[in-house]
């Protein structure tokens, strides 16, 4: 008897970084032992590797929220069709609340069950641009479950959604392939190494991170590993706060060579200033044993655990309180690394792919 198919895909701008694409990778590939996964690809996905062995390439141009958005979503549902009656699924995951594939999924989808995924940027976008929000709850409706990472993401797709689905968001918490458990060893000294790695966007705030090493009793060194938008901005801010020996800027690193590079530092700064999915690099540096200092964003928390130190969102000066209590205190940074190692074993990507597993049969088994 062959394994049931599900049909699932990303429609973004995708960036090596991407959380959601590092996620798809992770979960997809611990699935195949219970499902035949086709990822419908679209132009344009840049220079991730995606891994799945079954792939459908999509044709459409991508086109953001704006005028033409609409012709764009019906060009794609036109193809997704073709493709649901080519591959006959039992079952599709529409990636992110909106954008134009997951709403082809939700418009093409008929009798087929839909399990949508929230992954963050999506949700930012609903929570700024009306055509966005509308997307999110076409796609919401036509779905059978809607998974988000946290239940502090699950109350932001609630009010987006003017409370409609709340018998369908199902909390299905992220995680990442744990490394073995890391050796916890401070190193001695005040002045520490810091480091910012992911997406260079204005939702990431990397610039509170520089702008934080102004107001700090030591002079920590930090190192931005990362690509995006923002990095002229970031560049341009440095020089003119006079930090250039005090700030180094690395491109982005593939995940296991960043693994590697945690060794190098004493902390990791996660300067989200609105709203976050779940925090994917953050658990990571935990699980090898960095603590996290972090905006005290809804879920992040509850994510991150007693592994990190939170400071106000946006604010450079508590930042900046924040990293100098971590530095001149050995003993808490020493308890903190242990609390970050201990953290992240709560984040194992296999209990994220045996609770979609779950979900998945159960949505097949409703439809039969």
């Amino acid at each position: 008897m062959k394994p049931p198919l599900i049909l699932t895909g990303i429609d973004l701008p995708i960036e090596p970084s991407c959380g959601s694409t590092i996620w798809c990778s992770d979960v997809y590939d611990r699935l195949a032992g219970n499902f035949r996964v086709v990822f419908a690809g679209l132009p344009g996905s840049g220079t991730w590797k995606h891994g799945f062995p079954e792939t459908a390439v999509l044709t459409s141009g991508k086109q953001p929220y704006g005028p033409g958005f609409d012709t764009y979503a019906t060009q794609l549902t036109a193809e997704v069709t073709g493709l649901i009656s080519a591959h006959r699924p039992d079952l599709i995951h529409a990636q992110h609340l909106g954008f134009g594939l997951a709403l082809a999924f939700a418009r093409a989808a008929g009798t087929i069950p839909l399990v949508s995924v929230a992954h963050g940027t999506d949700v930012i976008a609903a929570a700024e641009s009306e055509q966005a929000r509308e997307v999110l709850n076409e796609v919401v409706a036509a779905s059978t479950r809607v998974i988000v990472p946290t239940e502090a993401m699950g109350c932001e797709v609630n009010r987006l959604t003017d409370h409609a689905c709340s018998d369908r968001l199902t909390t299905v918490p992220w995680g990442v392939p744990l490394p073995p458990p890391p050796t916890v060893r401070p190193r001695p000294g005040h002045r520490l190494n810091l480091l910012h790695a992911g997406r260079l966007d204005a939702n990431k705030s990397t610039v509170t991170a520089i702008e934080s090493l102004a107001f700090t009793q030591e002079a920590h060194h930090l190192t931005v590993i990362g690509s995006g938008t923002e990095l002229p901005r970031l560049t341009e801010r440095t020089q003119q706060l006079g930090l250039g020996e005090r700030v180094t800027f690395e491109p982005f690193l593939p995940r296991q060579e960043l693994w590697k590079r945690f060794a190098d530092f004493d902390a990791l700064l996660f300067t989200t200033r609105r709203l976050e999915a779940f925090g994917l690099v953050a658990v990571e540096a935990q699980a090898h044993g960095l603590p996290v200092v972090y905006g005290r964003l809804p879920g992040l928390d509850a994510t991150l655990g007693k592994g990190g130190v939170g400071y106000e969102p946006g604010d450079a000066r508590d930042l900046a309180g924040a990293i100098d209590l971590v530095a001149r205190d050995q003993a808490l940074r020493h308890a903190l690394q242990g609390a970050a190692a201990l953290n992240a074993r709560r984040h194992d990507i296999a209990e994220t792919a045996a609770q979609l597993t779950l979900l998945s049969l159960a949505a097949i088994e409703g439809r039969r």
